[in-house]
């Protein structure tokens, strides 16, 4: 490892003093930025977050049969139980997982005219 030693300036209180920086050859390769995923960013789109909780926390006291039907086409019916920031765990036949990036649209089982397909 291969250090050399730099003294710019650096103004405390009205006082100068040297700082000293260090400058490293790494023979590795570059550490790239760590993976971030959208839920943990800052949010642009707070007033559609909170009428999000709002509605998902009238169907949990409701106890709203929902379907919820998946980026895949796939259905899943039940009820919603709780929920995070990332998931909802719905309580149907079995007890389910949903990550919400994997969810494409869900309504109230009923409200299409039609009845839902179990799996």
């Amino acid at each position: 490892m291969n250090v050399t030693a730099g003294t710019p300036l650096h103004h405390v209180q009205g006082n100068v003093a040297p700082l000293r920086m260090q400058r490293r050859n790494r023979k590795t390769s570059p550490i790239s930025t760590p993976f971030r995923f959208p839920a943990n960013m800052v949010e642009i789109d707070a007033p559609y977050r909170h009428a999000e909780l709002f509605y998902l926390q009238k169907q949990i006291q409701s106890q709203t049969p929902m379907v919820i039907v998946m980026e895949d086409g796939e259905l899943v019916e039940g009820c919603i139980e709780w929920y995070d920031r990332n998931t909802l765990k719905i309580r149907g036949r079995w007890k389910t997982l949903v990550y919400k990036s994997a969810i494409k649209y869900m309504y109230k089982l009923g409200d299409t005219g039609r009845q839902a397909v179990n799996p």
